[in-house]
C-alpha cells in the first residue's frame, strides 16, 4: 500500500490521505473546490466548483501514476440535486468519451458550504512495453 500526497496546497487537514494505491488501484478521497496553489476555498457557481474539483482530481491522479481515462468509478456528493444538470455538463466535458461508473448522492450540506465533493477509484497506467 502506498500513500499519495501531492506537493501542493491540497494537503489533507484531517486524519486521511489524498489517495491510497493498492493492487494497481488508486482510491482518491473526496475532493472539494480548494485552490491547489493557495489552499483557498473556491466557493462559486456549481460549474466553477466542479471544474476546480476535477482539476484537483487530475493532480492527484498524476501523482499516483494514473489519469482521467483510467478512472473506474466516481461518487459525486451534490448539495442540491437541482444542480445536477449543470454538474453533469462540466463532468461530461472533463471525461469526454470516457464514461466511468458513477454514483450521485444528493446531500443537504457539504463541509465549508461547498456545493460538490467528488471521490474516485482509478487504475494505474501501465507503462508501454
Amino acid at each position: 500500500m502506498k500513500v499519495i500526497a501531492t506537493d501542493n496546497a491540497l494537503k489533507p487537514s484531517g486524519h486521511y490521505s489524498q489517495a491510497i494505491v493498492h493492487h494497481d488501484l488508486v482510491y482518491i478521497s473526496g475532493q472539494l473546490a480548494i485552490d491547489s496553489e493557495t489552499g483557498e476555498k473556491r466557493l462559486g457557481t456549481i460549474e466553477e466548483e466542479t471544474a476546480v474539483v476535477l482539476h484537483n482530481l487530475d493532480l492527484i491522479l498524476k501523482e499516483a501514476g494514473s489519469d482521467r481515462n483510467h478512472v473506474l468509478k466516481t461518487t459525486l456528493y451534490v448539495s442540491d440535486i437541482s444542480l445536477w444538470d449543470r454538474v453533469n455538463r462540466v463532468y461530461g466535458e472533463y471525461f469526454a468519451n470516457h464514461k466511468p461508473a458513477r454514483a450521485v448522492v444528493p446531500t443537504r450540506e457539504l463541509h465549508f458550504g461547498f456545493k460538490i465533493e467528488i471521490e474516485a477509484i482509478a487504475a494505474l497506467v501501465k507503462p508501454s512495453k
